[in-house]
């Protein structure tokens, strides 16, 4: 058997640009694809923290240091500038290999530079 998991999460991006008639999906800074291990083409799914909507489409490349992260093609409708994004890949992973797996996460910062990255989300806890 294998199951779906998270491989890798960059968390809490700004979105720079929505470019409803550009060719391509969603352009990530290349820092945060090379620490957080997404390559470019590789399906990703995203989730708009500002408006709830959620949508799977591909990564490409933006220039390294540029903090870009452009919204393209039909996705734009799902985006705008400002809004915060959640952006994440999956692999499909046998039962051996879950022994020893962890995924990548990425925190950004609010210029969609590296904040920190970690192996773990913590566990969540009960309100008090």
């Amino acid at each position: 058997m294998h199951l779906n998991m998270l491989k890798a999460k960059i968390h809490r991006v700004t979105v720079t640009h929505a470019e409803l008639h550009y060719e391509g999906s969603i352009a990530i800074d290349g820092l945060l694809l090379d620490a957080s291990g997404i390559r470019e083409y590789e399906q990703i799914h995203a989730w708009n923290v500002n408006s709830g909507q959620r949508f799977v489409t591909y990564a490409l490349r933006a220039e390294e240091g540029s903090g870009i992260i452009s919204v393209n093609g039909s996705a734009a409708r799902s985006a705008q500038a400002g809004d915060l994004l959640i952006i994440a890949a999956f692999a499909q992973l046998s039962e051996a290999e879950l022994e020893k797996f962890e995924p990548t996460l990425v925190y950004a910062d609010a210029k969609n530079g590296i904040s920190h990255t970690n192996r773990s989300i913590p566990k969540q806890m009960a309100a008090a």
